[in-house]
């Protein structure tokens, strides 16, 4: 079985680049500065179904990511989940939280309406994304 990124993930976020594990993409709402890892691997819902060396492999991707997140936004604090309630698909949030933000200090998910970056925005955060996320992507 290859690996087929699930349609409302390729709708609701952009790719940025692939890590040696994960897809990298960024969600498409402007409130958040927030990456979605997806491992690709074929068929896997949780995080203990991946192979030893690919849950290690995706710590690790998920701590670059966290790393540069913060780097890139000055957040005061990384959240990372994996719920897969609405997407069954295995994939992994990082997302920058900060005192005023939108939801905070409670959680993003069910927090009003994502607000889409414009077209311009959105390359402009791809590629300062892009850049700070450079020792997960130069590793594939």
């Amino acid at each position: 079985m290859d690996f087929i990124l699930h349609d409302r993930l390729a709708a609701d976020s952009v790719a940025l680049g692939d890590g040696l594990l994960s897809s990298v993409r960024l969600m498409n709402d402007r409130r958040y500065r927030w990456l979605i890892l997806v491992p690709r691997r074929a068929g896997l819902r949780e995080i203990h179904e991946l192979a030893a060396a690919d849950r290690a492999l995706l710590i690790e991707e998920i701590a670059l990511a966290g790393q540069a997140l913060q780097a890139a936004t000055r957040a005061a604090k990384i959240n990372v989940g994996a719920l897969g309630n609405l997407v069954p698909q295995l994939h992994v949030h990082v997302v920058a939280r900060s005192p005023g933000d939108p939801a905070w200090p409670g959680p993003i998910w069910g927090h009003g309406r994502p607000e889409p970056y414009d077209a311009a925005a959105l390359a402009a955060e791809c590629v300062r994304l892009q850049q700070a996320l450079a020792p997960l992507l130069a590793r594939a």
